[in-house]
Parts: C-alpha cells; sequence; structure tokens
C-alpha cells in the first residue's frame, strides 16, 4: 500500500444529522440540504455519479448533471443508444451518488428507472443552447469513432443541415427519471462514526432508520 495515499484523512465535524432533526419525507429532505447546497455556492452541485449494470451485473459508474427532481423522481438527460442507455434497458435497476465534500455530506439514492415523458425532453432540449442541440446529432456517444476530425465533420455537416432553423430533438436523445425506493442520507462526523440516515420505501410509506457507520 503506498503510504502517502494511506495517510490522507479528514476529520469530518462540520454538522450532525439525527432522526428528530429529519423530515418525513425524503424528497423534503434532499430539499433542505440541496438549498442549503445551493446557497454554500458549491461547484457542479448537480453532479453526480449515475451507476448502471449489464444484465449479467456488470456495474459502470460516470458523473452526470441532475436536471430536475420532484415526488416522482430525479431527472437527467442522455443519448438513449449510449452504453448507459443500453444498460437501461437490460437492467432498469440503478443508482445515484451525490457527494457534496464541502459540506461533508453524501446522498445516496436507488431505485428503478424509466424514460420522460416527450413533452418533458422536447421543453428541456429546445431549452438548450443551439451548440449543445446539435452536439446531440453528431455525438454517436459511446461508440468508437477514427478521430477527433470525425467528430469536428459530423457536428460541421449538421450545424449546416439546420442552419437557419430551430434545431429539432433527435429521436435517440431524452430523459430518464430514477424512481427511489431508498434514499439514504450521509452526514460526516468526527472519529468516522458518521450519521447515516436512511429511508427506505415499504408498501407506498417510507421507513426511517439509522445505520452504523
Amino acid at each position: 500500500m503506498n503510504k502517502h495515499i494511506a495517510d490522507i484523512r479528514t476529520d469530518y465535524k462540520l454538522k450532525s444529522l439525527l432522526e428528530s432533526e429529519v423530515s418525513v419525507n425524503p424528497y423534503e429532505q434532499f430539499g433542505l440540504w440541496w438549498d442549503e447546497a445551493i446557497k454554500s455556492n458549491l461547484e457542479e452541485v448537480n453532479a453526480m455519479t449515475l451507476s448502471t449494470a449489464t444484465k449479467e451485473g456488470r456495474p459502470s459508474s460516470r458523473i452526470m448533471l441532475l436536471k430536475g427532481y420532484d415526488e416522482k423522481g430525479f431527472v437527467f438527460f442522455t443519448n438513449y443508444l449510449s452504453n448507459k442507455g443500453e444498460q437501461i434497458s437490460d437492467n432498469p435497476y440503478v443508482s445515484l451518488l451525490f457527494f457534496w465534500k464541502e459540506l461533508q455530506r453524501q446522498v445516496r439514492i436507488e431505485g428503478k428507472i424509466e424514460k420522460l415523458e416527450t413533452e418533458y425532453n422536447d421543453e428541456y432540449f429546445y431549452s438548450r443552447p443551439v451548440g449543445s442541440r446539435i452536439g446531440a446529432w453528431a455525438s454517436k456517444q459511446s461508440k468508437a469513432i477514427e478521430n477527433r476530425e470525425t467528430l469536428e465533420s459530423d457536428f460541421a455537416k449538421y450545424a449546416k443541415q439546420f442552419e437557419g432553423i430551430d434545431v429539432p430533438r433527435p429521436e435517440h436523445w431524452g430523459g430518464y427519471r430514477v424512481v427511489p425506493d431508498k434514499i439514504e442520507f450521509w452526514q460526516g462526523r468526527s472519529n468516522r462514526l458518521h450519521d447515516r440516515i436512511e429511508y427506505n420505501l415499504d408498501n407506498a410509506a417510507w421507513r426511517i432508520k439509522r445505520l452504523s457507520p
């Protein structure tokens, strides 16, 4: 083991998280932490790790950007034909992880994923910058390409094709909603005695329990 890596430590002392302090609804609790994260001016506060798995159970993870949430679930957008899209098609169970290191907090979300309705896809797509919309056409996400020039050439091709018109949303691009059945709020504490409060969905009701760190 590399001694210098093993010596990296942080003692978490900022806050606590007690059962008496949390909301009975995990979405409300997420909203409280979200608002605090926003007010703390965290960089890329909506960055989250999305983990998917193949039908054989082989996992993979990548950083995505949260684009909305409510009591239906947590929303992001991507290319449906990407590796993650193929894995979601084969295995609809995923997890999300938010890590807000400045607040010494994590939020872990597990559940089932579903495609967003067409109207939501269109609403968000047409709010994006034109370059991002053209990029959704040019990128064959996760597929091998010969070089960078291939990507730039495809971008230029679509930019010319859509010149002077409103760039339409390709059918392979849209949103997903993660519908949780488990949400954990993790607050770092001193001596690695972290606070972990978990919500589990049981017959349409959320049950709260404390987990040992």
